[in-house]
């Protein structure tokens, strides 16, 4: 075994997952504080100024340096391992950005607003981008078999799983009891709210532009990933 492969990005990586963590989640509790001062429009934008930079950063530093470290496995070769990795990354993009999103609140186009959902994929699970995370990190997993990327999905997970807390959290403050009884209906592991009873499911629900959106984004990317690759290995 090599006793080289812990490189330094390893650490790197775990440092800018780190800050990302804290950029996002601590202006996420500032909401309610900074949009009576400077309203909502005005700290959305403030919010993406922070979190794009920084998401984009994570991205192209993750992509340069996925292969780092010890490679544990390599199924790269395996037949129905490809399909199966793009099944489970698509999956993950589903639950990752139609959930509870609407995109011209995103852009501040519209005002953007604190929902309490309890249709469509909420009923799956209450906290979708958690479990999006999770499926996209056992995917690429999976695939690169590096230790870089473990140190990767932990950091990911970790702060999504810190997501879960402080969402219940803030909706709490802000609905009360509203929102003790959304969350007594619905549940964080995937459909176990449907096994028990307490929720149904309701695909019509599911017939919506954004899915179809997504369907779409994922189709492209499939297309377009390894352009993305080659162009985003080519940056310093």
């Amino acid at each position: 075994m090599r006793d080289d492969w812990l490189t330094s990005s390893h650490f790197v990586m775990f440092g800018l997952l780190i800050g990302f963590a804290i950029a996002h989640s601590g202006l996420a509790a500032l909401r309610p504080y900074a949009e009576k001062r400077i309203g909502a429009r005005p700290y959305r934008v403030i919010f993406a100024l922070v979190s794009l930079p920084l998401a984009t950063l994570l991205i192209v530093y993750f992509i340069q340096h996925r292969y780092d470290g010890l490679r544990l496995w390599n199924v790269q070769g395996v037949p129905g391992v490809e399909p199966l990795v793009w099944a489970l990354s698509a999956i993950s993009f589903l639950f990752l950005y139609p959930a509870t999103f609407n995109l011209l609140e995103i852009a501040a186009i519209q005002k953007p607003q604190v929902h309490l959902y309890e249709t469509g994929i909420i009923r799956i699970t209450r906290h979708p981008q958690m479990v999006g995370q999770v499926i996209w990190c056992i995917a690429h997993t999976l695939w690169l078999g590096t230790t870089f990327m473990l140190v990767t999905s932990a950091g990911l997970i970790l702060h999504h799983l810190f997501g879960v807390w402080h969402g219940d959290r803030r909706l709490t403050q802000r609905y009360g009891e509203a929102f003790a009884a959304v969350k007594a209906r619905t549940s964080v592991i995937p459909f176990l709210a449907i096994l028990d009873g307490r929720q149904t499911l309701e695909f019509k629900e599911f017939l919506r532009p954004a899915y179809v959106g997504v369907a779409i984004f994922v189709l492209l990317f499939w297309f377009a990933h390894p352009l993305f690759i080659q162009a985003t290995g080519n940056l310093g």
